[in-house]
C-alpha cells in the first residue's frame, strides 16, 4: 500500500510499471518517496514562515498545507516530464529548466527552515537592532521637542537674569545709604541726613520694582515651566506610543535581513542540503539507466503518435482527393446545355419580377 502510494507520487505510469520488474518499481517508489517527503518539508516550512506573519497557528497550518501541496505538484511534474531518451545531451538539455527550477523550489523551503533553526541567533540580532532603533527614535523626537525646550529655558533664564540684576542694583543702594549712615562713604558725615535719606529713598523705590518684577516674573517662569512640562510629557506620550512598533520588529522580512546578518556558512550547507533533496529525484532518473518501464513508455508513446501520424496522413489524401474530385465535377457540368436553358429560365423570370416590383413602387410614388 504504502510503495504503491510512493510510486503514484513519483508521477509514473502505474498501468505501464505494473507489467515491470520489482526493481523497477523500487526505483520509481524511492522517487515517490523523495518528492512526498520534500513536499512534507516544504509544508512545515510554509506553516513557519506564514505563522510569523499571520500569528495564528491555524491560518499558518491551512496556507501550509497549501503550499506544501503545490511544491508536491511541481516536484511530481518535474520528475514525471523527464524522458529517458538515451542520449545524455538531450536528456541534460530537457532537464536544465526543470533543475533550475527546483533550485528555486529548494531556496523558497530552506529560507523558513533555516529561520527555524537559528532563531535564537536571529532573535538576538533583532534585540540589537531593536535597541538601536529604541535610541535612535528617542533622538528623532528630541529633535522636534529640543529646540521649543531649550528656547523656552533661555526666557526663563533671561527672565531670572533681570531679577538678578535688579537684586543687585537693590543691594549696591542698599550699601551705600547703609553706609552713609556710618558716615565711611559719601559725605562722611555719621547720622540720617538729607543725603541718607535721599540714597534711602531711592533705595526703597528700587526694591518696590523688585518686588514687583520678582512676581511678575516668577508668574510667567512658571507659565513657561508649564509649558515645558507640557512638552516633555508629550515627548515621553510619542516614545510609548511609538516604542510598540519598535517591539513588533519581528517579521519574516526583519528575520530574513537578520538571518544575512549572521555567518553565511551554516545557512550555505543548509541550502544545499535541501538542494541535494530537491534535486535527487531528477538525477536519479537521469543517471540512471534506461530501463524496462522506459522503453514500454516509449512504445506507447511511438505507437499514439504513429496512430496520429497515419490518420493525420490519410485525411491529407482523403482531402486532395476530394477536391480533384469536385473539379472534374464542375468542370463536366460547365459544358452541359441542358444545366445552362434551365438557369437561364430561372434568371429571365427573376429579372421579370424584379421589373414589375419597380413598377408598382413607382406607380405607388407617384
Amino acid at each position: 500500500m504504502l510503495k504503491q502510494f510512493f510510486i503514484i507520487c513519483s508521477g509514473a505510469d502505474t498501468d505501464i510499471l505494473e507489467q515491470c520488474s520489482k526493481g523497477e518499481q523500487n526505483k520509481y517508489a524511492g522517487i515517490g518517496a523523495t518528492v512526498f517527503f520534500t513536499a512534507v518539508m516544504a509544508f512545515i516550512a510554509g506553516s513557519y514562515a506564514l505563522y510569523t506573519v499571520f500569528d495564528n497557528l491555524y491560518a499558518a497550518i491551512f496556507f501550509g498545507l497549501i503550499w506544501g501541496l503545490l511544491i508536491f505538484n511541481l516536484d511530481r511534474y518535474i520528475v514525471s516530464t523527464i524522458k529517458k531518451t538515451g542520449n545524455v545531451i538531450d536528456e541534460l538539455i530537457q532537464a536544465s529548466p526543470r533543475i533550475i527550477l527546483a533550485v528555486i523550489i529548494a531556496i523558497v523551503i530552506s529560507k523558513p527552515l533555516e529561520l527555524k533553526i537559528f532563531e535564537k541567533e536571529i532573535n538576538q540580532v533583532l534585540l540589537e537592532q531593536k535597541n538601536e532603533l529604541t535610541l535612535a527614535n528617542k533622538n528623532q523626537i528630541a529633535e522636534q521637542f529640543t529646540p521649543t525646550i531649550t528656547s523656552l529655558q533661555n526666557e526663563i533664564t533671561s527672565l531670572q537674569n533681570v531679577i538678578d540684576t535688579k537684586e543687585t542694583e537693590v543691594n549696591t543702594l542698599y550699601n551705600t545709604y547703609i553706609a552713609e549712615a556710618e558716615g565711611t562713604a559719601g559725605t562722611k558725615l555719621l547720622g540720617k541726613g538729607p543725603v541718607y535719606k535721599e540714597k534711602r529713598e531711592k533705595h526703597d523705590a528700587l526694591l518696590a520694582e523688585l518686588q514687583v518684577l520678582k512676581i511678575e516674573n516668577k508668574e510667567k517662569i512658571s507659565g513657561i515651566e508649564s509649558q515645558i512640562a507640557q512638552l516633555k510629557g508629550d515627548y515621553e506620550t510619542q516614545v510609548v506610543t511609538t516604542q510598540p512598533i519598535i517591539n513588533n520588529f519581528d517579521g519574516l522580512m526583519a528575520r530574513v535581513n537578520a538571518l544575512g546578518k549572521l555567518p553565511w556558512l551554516p545557512s550555505f550547507f543548509i541550502f544545499l542540503l535541501f538542494l541535494a533533496i530537491e534535486t535527487s529525484p531528477i538525477f536519479a532518473k537521469l543517471l540512471s539507466p534506461k530501463g524496462a518501464y522506459d522503453f514500454k513508455l516509449e512504445d506507447q508513446e511511438t505507437a499514439v503518435k504513429t496512430n496520429v501520424t497515419q490518420n493525420k496522413a490519410a485525411r491529407e489524401a482523403m482531402i486532395k482527393t476530394d477536391y480533384a474530385i469536385n473539379e472534374r465535377i464542375y468542370t463536366d457540368l460547365e459544358n452541359e446545355d441542358e444545366l445552362y436553358t434551365y438557369k437561364r429560365k430561372k434568371a429571365r423570370e427573376l429579372m421579370q419580377l424584379q421589373a414589375d416590383a419597380f413598377f408598382k413602387h413607382q406607380k405607388n410614388v407617384l
